[in-house]
């Protein structure tokens, strides 16, 4: 099962947050679960799937993000007492300017969360190839995408994503479906247009449709 397949299973897009995960398998396992369905071989099976799907994706979501939702309802502060009034004194002297605090350089990330992001990183490139290969184009155009959301400033993982869109477009030429073709080789420009490698793939291709055009 891969991680398209856990998603689709739950009802969820890829990339969905830990939260949405975590909300829909419970709503699902409780529909599916064998003590509500005892003689129920299908609501059986289903709950099976669910629960391996739901396993997986945690396997591959940052720590981070599952801690989130556990500091969220914790983080609700308690009512506090209405402070006493205090009378305003007759002449108020004027409140300074605030200082306007230097702006602040990003934190790196703890060693423990960038080598769960180059696991997640590398593990998805390993289906990404499969998914080429096997010349299913939508699911991994969907799946760099999903990546590129997760690792926004990582470039190598640009690259493949401007990449799966450059070998839809060409499928596309291949299946007359010209109009669409040029949208996907439009999208591998503009999401890598450093990489004179790709930019030349994308050159023949366009030609290719005028020859077609």
């Amino acid at each position: 099962m891969d991680l398209l397949d856990c998603y689709r299973l739950l009802g969820l897009r890829s990339g969905a947050s830990f939260t949405d995960i975590k909300s829909s398998y419970r709503r699902l396992a409780q529909q599916y679960h064998p003590d509500i369905n005892p003689d129920d071989e299908k609501a059986k099976e289903k709950f099976i799937a669910l629960t391996e799907a739901y396993k997986l994706l945690l396997q591959v979501m940052p720590p981070q993000e599952k801690s989130f939702s556990q500091h969220v309802s914790q983080a609700v502060e308690k009512p506090r007492n209405k402070p006493t009034e205090v009378k305003e004194k007759r002449q108020q002297k004027p409140n300074p300017a605030p200082r306007q605090a230097p702006p602040q350089k990003p934190k790196p990330k703890p060693p423990h969360v960038a080598e769960i992001e180059r696991r997640l990183k590398w593990k998805t490139y390993e289906q990404l190839q499969q998914f080429l290969k096997q010349r299913r184009f939508p699911q991994a155009v969907a799946l760099a995408e999903a990546l590129v959301e997760r690792l926004p400033q990582d470039a190598e993982v640009r690259q493949w994503l401007a990449i799966s869109y450059q070998l839809w477009g060409r499928a596309l030429i291949t299946e007359k479906q010209l109009l669409k073709a040029r949208i996907y080789l439009k999208k591998a420009l503009k999401t890598d247009p450093n990489n004179k490698s790709l930019v030349n793939e994308v050159q023949r291709d366009f030609k290719k449709l005028e020859q077609v055009f």
